[in-house]
């Protein structure tokens, strides 16, 4: 079974700030996204598939200041001092991504087995003017990135899927190599449109076809 992109998340300091560094670096505005209640989060979301990378979309997140704390760590490591005052001083960056595939427990048993921490399952939702979006994602305890930000992590989605609600984008997704996943978790994961290295190299680059030219992401060393 292949793992297939899902999304690129890019943390941002506020929304307001992830929007404006879409417009500026991307050329085009990111579209509506929702809350997370669970999380203390909230997004926007841009399409951004392309040939290889069906319904794919980049996601801008940030902490929801108007969210009461969450009851565990937030994902993606969004609680890090160090992040977010990165995030305050630089700007939003690419910071992960996010791999869908159709069955959740078996991969997630394949990652264990090949000794990774990918994290538990655990059930979401959020609801849209279409509808509810409900999955399920791996997610560890502590919130951090799985593999310190070189595994990407896994999500199933139950019916409806957001790109589908989302208007075409002039951006594509053209290129994604994840630069430090060793060759067994690459086999586990058997990503289609990806490719994968195992280097000293950014965890993550990707490459989008954009109306400011090609625009290339890399994740922090």
């Amino acid at each position: 079974m292949n793992c297939e992109v899902d999304h690129l998340v890019v943390a941002a300091a506020s929304l307001d700030q992830g929007a404006a560094w879409c417009a500026e670096t991307l050329g085009v505005a990111p579209g509506p996204g929702g809350r997370h209640a669970l999380f203390g989060t909230h997004n926007r979301l841009l399409r951004i598939d392309g040939p290889g990378f069906a319904q794919a979309y980049l996601e801008i997140i940030a902490i929801d200041p108007d969210a009461p704390p969450p009851a565990r760590p937030r994902w993606f490591g969004l609680d890090d001092p160090a992040l977010q005052a990165g995030l305050r001083d630089r700007g939003p960056r690419l910071l992960h991504a996010v791999l869908r595939t159709g069955n959740l427990p078996m991969l997630r048993w394949g990652l264990v087995n090949v000794g990774q921490a990918p994290g538990e399952p655990l059930a979401a939702e959020r609801e849209t003017p279409e509808g509810w979006l409900r999955w399920q994602i791996l997610v560890r305890e502590d919130g951090a990135l799985p593999g310190q930000g070189a595994l990407p992590t896994l999500i199933q989605w139950s019916g409806r899927h957001p790109a589908d609600a989302m208007p075409a984008s002039p951006v594509a997704l053209q290129a994604l190599h994840f630069g430090r996943l060793p060759p067994r978790v690459a086999t586990v994961l058997r990503l289609r449109g990806a490719t994968a290295g195992e280097g000293d190299g950014p965890a993550l680059c990707a490459t989008l076809a954009t109306p400011r030219g090609p625009v290339t992401l890399r994740t922090a060393d």
